[in-house]
């Protein structure tokens, strides 16, 4: 479905320059954006996947994933076409490596009748996921906004390469920010995915957490040979304490062969374990592992008493110990976002 963009500026010569990521692609007549989703036609920028949905499901919010962010609760996780970064590890590379053929018969789900399903599901809030939910901006904001008159929680699992327009345009309707932070260095995200200003994703990502109050979790995957290394796994955890607080969730998750890098191996448990230390030498109360399910690492431990305050194997959770946002058994502040629950 093409929708006009919300957010570009019109260029002499009918091109046009795109305010939603920060690509701030420069588009001729005719010609599409990195993402491919974003066309200009005759001088106008339009969105072409607008309630195109490639994936939609219900999921526990763990699987984001968020920990700290209404544990135990439902969401209803929908996904479009395309991508603006082109990571050779994407996990979801079927959808996100795509050009607007494969919109053609795609399912469409209105911003009205994805609240609708997310409510006859039982779930309590709506998370743009599986693919980068920037380039589906103006309909994850129509539908944040109906989100939000209705009492659900949102949620953006994203690269972070979003615009501060954009997410000061979207803030006052997005409580879940789940921002992948891929590494720590120029090097690395030029070999990965080609990017030059990866530091934009930690500005925004800062005022994400300082300006709209968004609930903030941190996921790194860590890629053998690649991100791996002491400086990076130290550089992000440092960046955490300083900028987003010793208290935001760190997820270290174990990468599987995928896409362009199917010759390296999955990362072994012990790398995951050191940068599990490295952030708590660092002084992140909560770091976890993820893709190894069972692993002690993925529970929550009270930093103050050292008591077990929610219990997980894979996805399943025990909230055992509690209260509110705080701890049951000695009353430290976890970090919790339960609100309405």
């Amino acid at each position: 479905m093409r929708v006009e963009a919300l957010l570009y500026d019109k260029l002499p010569g009918s091109r046009v320059r795109c305010h939603v990521c920060q690509w701030r692609c420069t588009i001729g007549p005719g010609k599409l954006g990195v993402c491919k989703m974003r066309q200009n036609i005759d001088g106008v920028l339009y969105t072409l996947n607008y309630a195109q949905v490639s994936s939609a499901a219900v999921d526990p919010i763990e699987k984001k994933p968020l920990f700290h962010f209404f544990p135990g609760s439902r969401v209803f996780s929908l996904g479009t076409w395309g991508c603006n970064f082109h990571c050779k590890h994407c996990q979801n590379w079927q959808i996100s490596c795509t050009d607007p053929s494969f919109l053609e018969g795609s399912r469409t789900i209105s911003p009205q009748a994805a609240i609708e399903m997310t409510k006859r599901h039982d779930c309590q809030g709506i998370a743009w996921t599986y693919n980068e939910p920037t380039i589906w901006f103006e309909y994850t904001l129509d539908s944040a906004k109906l989100a939000k008159e209705s009492n659900l929680y949102t949620v953006y699992v994203t690269n972070g390469y979003i615009t501060a327009e954009a997410l000061d345009m979207i803030g006052p309707y997005l409580e879940g920010y789940c921002v992948d932070v891929k590494g720590f260095t120029d090097g690395f995200h030029q070999e990965l995915a080609r990017l030059s200003h990866w530091r934009g994703i930690l500005e925004v990502t800062e005022r994400a957490k300082e300006k709209w109050g968004m609930h903030v979790e941190v996921v790194t995957n860590i890629i053998p040979t690649m991100n791996d290394d002491e400086e990076q796994l130290e550089g992000i955890a440092t960046w955490i304490r300083d900028r987003l607080g010793e208290l935001t969730p760190w997820h270290v998750t174990r990468f599987y062969p995928q896409h362009e890098l199917l010759h390296l191996p999955p990362t072994p448990i012990s790398t995951l374990e050191r940068a599990w230390a490295i952030g708590k030498r660092v002084g992140l109360r909560f770091v976890y592992t993820g893709n190894v399910p069972g692993h002690s690492h993925e529970n929550t431990i009270c930093y103050s008493c050292g008591n077990l305050v929610m219990g997980r194997m894979g996805y399943q959770i025990d909230i055992i110990g509690v209260e509110g946002s705080k701890c049951h058994f000695c009353g430290a502040d976890l970090n919790l976002r339960t609100g309405r629950l």
